[in-house]
């Protein structure tokens, strides 16, 4: 949506310039007699300043609070008591009693009246009161519409129209709504990508800082994934749609950014249980106040209870301890959209910030998730091609990023792609079928033993010791190769590995590899524990025996065979680069497939549970200290009593400085 214009701040902003224009003159006629040699009720008369006191105030007391009134009988209507109740019961008893006191002052007894017989009106406080709120309500709409920046930045980066390449070879531009899954786009250097797609020609570098936060350019070329709103750089890219509309990475960075703003983390839920009784109880502070001072209090003495009440109903406010969280949670969402990290709601914030275990696929995590194919080695009777031929055209259904090298490796060498019959995916093995007039299986050590196929005359170590992953192919229950696939390391892995375990977090590989391959990875990264050969299912069970140890669980994937763990998981953490169903199961998902993503991520949840923490502790300061010297306990000590108006601006203070704290998050070091 765009965040141009907010009519509840617009509202408000509205209210509160003419609640002040309003105010300053009941201002300077309530302390008229306090300026000059010549006092303004000896200009006016008493009587005529507190008429005109009442024409100021009223226009704000009635038409400027309406909605703290009308929020105020909502929550005792619902049973809910809440700052506004305070608000409302303040403003309200102060512009009530001065009402009256207006229009029948002979209702009120000698303890009402001053030392002149005259009984004081307080439309200052209550005109005073209504506009430091406003105020105070005005810089909290603007600081929650500033959170929000980073996603509307993103919304305005999005180009509005796209080169088309008709079939003739010629070009039309049309209107981003007007570009269909499918079409044959054209990206001029300098050009935002329009949408979701792959490269079908051409070579250049895209600026993807505005996803990822990364600011060097990624180089791309025909196969490579671009997203929209991206900029390309100085070459030409003939592009495919394959995302459109709300399916675009950039659309759903949004929307998840907004759900994790709307959300309620658990720590929440001690302020509102904090808030649930601290309300009535303040209630009834502020009528034990009143009936202290309307006994011992000094003359006139209903007068002061009546302002020491007033006083306590609006310093305990707890406007503050009601923006602690909401403000740090929504700058802390928008400034991880900012560095490619996405939380999916609140509670996955200040989860992470507890993880104690993380687990790691291998690939795609640790690794590249973009592997060649690295040697074939055929038995007799068998050719290398002919190997290929059968493994590729099995792993054409597949998505795994193994199964994409093989037939990516098969297309280079000019294979042309088969029917396959009767395909099967064994979990966690790997696939058998049927290759024209040949059964063909393909997979790990475990398929092969399950089919009684021997391999023990190939040597698959040499092959895993580097990293690679080794896989059989048996084609008509004969062993006809070895087909190796490496993936390299991701260049940041080593340095996130480094700065996780710095940080006190155990790692752990978990990966359906073999254990050669699993362990020659972890050793080049420092990794103590793997688990390797693990299944779906048994990557389930890993996780459910640490959580049952009481460990707070991470989990870092980015396949479909991910996503059982990824849920199941105290956090679950999506590569961006990996699967829809992987992203769809995770609380946090990384766009860049960047494990530094999880550093980042895991610095940004403990800056924010403690600025959270920063808050409440302001918060419940505030009102600890407030509550008790608008009731007047300093009073008999030091003669100190504090009126509304002070009350007011204290409560209003107390809510900049939670914002204000909250704000600090934008730009922390991360």
């Amino acid at each position: 949506t765009d965040g141009a214009s907010n009519p509840e701040l617009d509202d408000m902003s509205r209210r509160f310039w003419w609640a002040l224009a309003l105010t300053v003159p009941v201002l300077v006629l309530s302390m008229g007699d306090m300026i000059g040699d010549r006092p303004l009720s000896h200009l006016l008369g008493a009587g005529k300043r507190a008429w005109l006191e009442l024409a100021f105030a009223t226009p704000v007391c009635l038409w400027a609070a309406r909605p703290f009134f009308i929020r105020a009988a909502r929550s005792v209507a619902n049973r809910s008591l809440n700052m506004f109740t305070l608000i409302g019961l303040g403003v309200g008893v102060a512009y009530g009693y001065s009402l009256i006191a207006s229009f029948a002052p002979q209702l009120f007894p000698a303890a009402f009246r001053g030392h002149d017989g005259a009984v004081p009106v307080y439309f200052e406080a209550a005109s005073v009161i209504v506009t430091l709120i406003l105020l105070g309500q005005v810089l909290e709409l603007r600081a929650r519409s500033q959170t929000g920046a980073a996603i509307r930045e993103l919304l305005a980066l999005a180009p509005v129209v796209a080169t088309r390449v008709r079939g003739d070879g010629s070009h039309e531009s049309v209107a981003l709504d007007g570009v269909r899954v499918g079409d044959r786009l054209l990206v001029r250097p300098g050009e935002k990508i329009p949408v979701d797609g792959r490269v079908l020609d051409g070579t250049s570098s895209v600026d993807e800082s505005m996803l990822s936060g990364e600011p060097i350019p990624v180089e791309k070329a025909a196969g490579d994934a671009v997203a929209a709103a991206t900029i390309n750089g100085t070459g030409a890219l003939m592009m495919v749609a394959e995302k459109i509309g709300s399916e675009t990475l950039l659309a759903r960075i949004v929307a998840l950014v907004a759900e994790a703003q709307r959300s309620r983390a658990p720590v929440q839920r001690l302020a509102d249980r904090v808030a649930a009784v601290f309300v009535p109880v303040v209630i009834v502070v502020a009528m034990l106040t009143f009936v202290v001072w309307a006994t011992v209090g000094p003359d006139p003495r209903l007068a002061h209870a009546l302002l020491a009440a007033v006083a306590v109903l609006i310093i305990a406010c707890p406007c503050a301890l009601g923006l602690a969280t909401p403000m740090s949670i929504m700058v802390a969402t928008g400034r991880g959209a900012r560095m490619g990290i996405l939380f999916r709601n609140a509670e996955a914030i200040e989860r992470l910030r507890d993880v104690n275990v993380l687990l790691i696929d291998k690939t795609g995590t640790l690794t590249e998730g973009r592997p060649r194919l690295s040697a074939i080695v055929a038995t007799d009777g068998y050719a290398e091609n002919e190997v290929l031929r059968c493994v590729a055209d099995l792993e054409r259904a597949s998505e795994h990023p193994l199964a994409r090298a093989i037939v990516d490796a098969a297309q280079a060498r000019g294979i042309a792609a088969g029917p396959v019959d009767n395909f099967a995916s064994v979990t966690g093995q790997g696939v058998t079928g049927k290759v024209g007039h040949r059964s063909v299986a393909f997979g790990n050590d475990r398929l092969m033993k399950a089919l009684s196929v021997d391999v023990t005359n190939v040597d698959a170590a040499r092959f895993q010791a580097d990293g690679a992953t080794a896989m059989y192919c048996a084609i008509d229950g004969n062993f006809a190769g070895l087909v190796a696939v490496a993936d390299p390391i991701k260049a940041t892995s080593a340095e996130a590995v480094s700065s996780l375990r710095a940080a006190g977090i155990r790692l752990v590989m978990l990966t359906g590899d073999s254990e050669r391959t699993a362990h020659a990875v972890a050793e080049k990264l420092g990794i103590a524990e793997v688990v390797a050969d693990a299944s779906p299912q048994r990557k389930l069970e890993r996780i459910r025996e640490l959580k049952a140890a009481g460990l707070v669980v991470a989990m870092a994937g980015d396949g479909i065979n991910d996503a059982p763990a990824l849920a199941a998981a105290d956090v679950g953490i999506a590569m961006g680069t990996g699967t829809d169903v992987a992203m769809a199961t995770a609380a946090v998902t990384l766009v860049k497939g960047d494990l530094k993503g999880i550093v980042r991520a895991h610095r940004l949840s403990r800056a924010t549970l403690t600025n959270i923490r920063q808050n409440l502790f302001f918060a419940f300061v505030y009102n600890g200290v407030g509550v008790p010297v608008a009731a007047g306990v300093l009073y008999p000590v030091w003669g100190l009593l504090l009126s509304p108006m002070l009350a007011a601006a204290a409560m209003s203070a107390s809510s900049i400085s939670v914002i204000g704290n909250a704000l600090r998050l934008r730009s922390k070091q991360i």
